[in-house]
């Protein structure tokens, strides 16, 4: 049974606004780059967020003069000035990105181990700092920053010339094949290796640099091949330069490898990979798709564009490249030199001009609203009491942003999947990429993947406790590891196969996790290892009375009703819990205006206020 909401409001006519830019007036900036060096007279006309494409590149921008001191050219060919300019006519409505501090490709000569035999770390340390406060001299207010570019480690390479010339994105190198080299990353504090992992100090380094010059810019660490071939490198760099205490904003997806993609839902599933395992924003920072053939590159396009415009973690979205002929690869153009739409711009405007409002963003980039920061809450309105029985599938109702004071996420639950691969309808407007089945007692956790979590608010009564996990493994990858308070309790559990390729037959597994205090701590579930399936926990303390255990709750759905401010009925939802319905309406494409609304249970009258900001 699907949920529903009914309007009940007639006569309001939506107002026609005329907007310039295909995504004016919408969640996210949808930008372009500079072409050939100019700034195009139709810029305007389509996109509202501008990189330089050359321009603002070190190599660009700094050199020596006869004395040997740093000299700075701002407005050169490839107008770096003149975009951040362009932007600056409109501010609020424009957005200009600086691309990019540091690079491994295209940075001064002077800093080329074999072409200045003169350089030396120190140096080199003393250039970076020169470079970084001229930027920030010139540029005090910018808010958009790609601090470090293509970085990752992989193949005994970087993936730009830091030391040795790299293949480059699609095969294409900017690197100075003649250039030796240079002391960047020594400069910035090295690279360390710790049990064969890079620990990249020197991204660290500059992103604390950065930081320290612009302390309210979004700081973006950007690279090439993060959808495929080096999909895992680009999310354990970003984990990592997080750990050590990189101030990153943001990662950004270069994208020019999202040609390669069979399919719309291959192109889900990996971007929400990645936006799961490093858990902050990403931005599509370079798109284009290679085509000769204008159907094709529509097709590609028409499937990818709607995932990037209306997912929530997106910050903005930035095309490399419109004109045909003037862009970096063949093909990748979406309009011809004359002027004339190709195929995949036809689709853009007739999309953005019926879909602008269909845009997600709840980063507070790209041009979108920020958003309060919601916590997460009880999927039943109040924390279940324990000792007792916890069904998988009630898992908390996942908040928005981060946690002002700790700066943690109030997402309640990480799944790698873009769709529920269980066809269960619980929990499907809340939670639709969990992978629930209508199985085992009633609806079960199945198709986990290590790295996927859930969290429950419980109200715990004090004692020393075992959690039984009822849990089934066809395959011998199986794992999970529990958490109270975002620490591991008890130890990891290697499931035993309860079956051979079979996920039907159900044991209980004794995790034993010691004392809690009395009151509400957040439990959590982690898979660790592939394919273990999940019905229920039950919480067993010594000493603890077992008339304390919460009695089993019926899965009842409910109908609430929805007002506005005025008291004026919106509308009419079928829900499990309030908690539930609250998501449902700040979900809703239905309910179009900003402000506060009230869901009132119709038999209960309980009642909560949502605030919706679109």
């Amino acid at each position: 049974m699907k949920k529903y909401i009914t309007i009940a409001i007639a006569g309001l006519a939506a107002a026609t606004i005329s907007h310039a830019a295909l995504a004016d007036g919408g969640a996210k900036f949808l930008g372009n780059i500079t072409t050939k060096g100019e700034i195009r007279s139709d810029m305007g006309t389509y996109w509202n967020q501008i990189t330089a494409e050359n321009g603002c590149k070190w190599g660009s921008i700094h050199s020596l003069d006869a004395q040997g001191k740093s000299q700075f050219a701002w407005d050169n060919y490839d107008k770096c000035e003149g975009a951040y300019n362009w932007a600056k006519e409109k501010p609020g409505e424009r957005f200009f990105k600086f691309h990019a501090l540091v690079w491994g490709s295209q940075y001064p000569s002077f800093l080329c181990k074999a072409k200045n035999s003169s350089i030396t770390v120190e140096k080199t340390k003393q250039y970076i700092t020169e470079w970084f406060d001229a930027v920030a001299a010139k540029f005090p207010d910018l808010e958009y920053i790609d601090v470090v570019n293509e970085a990752i480690w992989s193949g005994n390479n970087y993936h730009s010339g830091y030391k040795l010339p790299a293949t480059g994105a699609e095969g294409v190198s900017t690197d100075d094949a003649a250039c030796g080299g240079s002391y960047i990353i020594e400069a910035l504090g090295g690279d360390d290796v710790v049990n064969g992992k890079h620990q990249y100090n020197f991204i660290t380094t500059a992103f604390k640099m950065a930081r320290e010059r612009w302390p309210k810019a979004v700081l973006i660490y950007n690279d090439y091949n993060t959808l495929h071939w080096q999909k895992d490198e680009g999310i354990e760099l970003v984990q990592t330069i997080l750990k050590n205490g990189a101030p990153v904003d943001a990662y950004g997806q270069q994208a020019h490898d999202a040609g390669d993609f069979p399919d719309a839902e291959s192109f889900k599933n990996v971007l929400t990979e990645v936006y799961n395992g490093v858990k902050i924003p990403l931005f599509i920072t370079e798109y284009d798709i290679g085509e000769a053939d204008d159907n094709k590159q529509k097709n590609i396009i028409a499937n990818q564009i709607p995932f990037l415009w209306e997912t929530e973690w997106i910050a903005g979205i930035t095309i490399w490249g419109y004109i045909n002929g003037s862009t970096w690869r063949q093909n990748t153009g979406i309009m011809n030199s004359d002027g004339s739409d190709r195929a995949s711009m036809k689709w853009l405007k007739e999309y953005f001009a019926a879909n602008l409002d269909k845009g997600q963003n709840t980063t507070g980039m790209g041009g979108g609203v920020p958003v309060d920061p919601v916590a997460q809450q009880p999927f039943h309105e109040v924390a279940m009491t324990v000792p007792g029985k916890v069904e998988v599938e009630d898992f908390d109702i996942s908040g928005k942003g981060k946690d002002p004071e700790t700066g943690a996420s109030n997402a309640s639950y990480s799944d790698k999947s873009s769709e529920n691969a269980g066809k269960s309808t619980y929990r499907s407007n809340d939670a639709p990429s969990v992978d629930l089945y209508d199985e085992g007692t009633g609806v079960v956790l199945g198709m986990t993947q290590a790295g996927e979590y859930l969290e429950y608010t419980l109200d715990f009564a004090e004692g020393d406790y075992e959690v039984v996990v009822n849990a089934s493994s066809g395959n011998a990858t199986s794992a999970f590891q529990l958490y109270i308070d975002d620490k591991k309790v008890g130890d990891e559990v290697k499931m035993e196969q309860t079956g051979e390729g079979d996920w039907s037959n159900y044991v209980d597994v004794a995790v034993k996790i010691g004392k809690v205090s009395a009151g509400k701590h957040v439990f959590k579930l982690e898979i660790t290892g592939d394919y273990v399936n999940i019905d229920y926990f039950n919480f067993k303390a010594d000493g603890v009375d077992a008339v304390l255990a919460r009695p089993a709750m019926k899965k009842v759905r409910a109908d609430y009703d929805v007002f506005d401010m005025q008291g004026v009925f919106v509308g009419r939802l079928s829900a499990y819990s309030i908690g539930e319905a609250v998501s449902i309406v700040k979900n809703s494409k239905t309910i179009k205006a900003n402000g506060i609304f009230h869901v009132r249970a119709v038999k209960s009258n309980v009642s909560r206020t949502v605030r919706i900001t679109r």
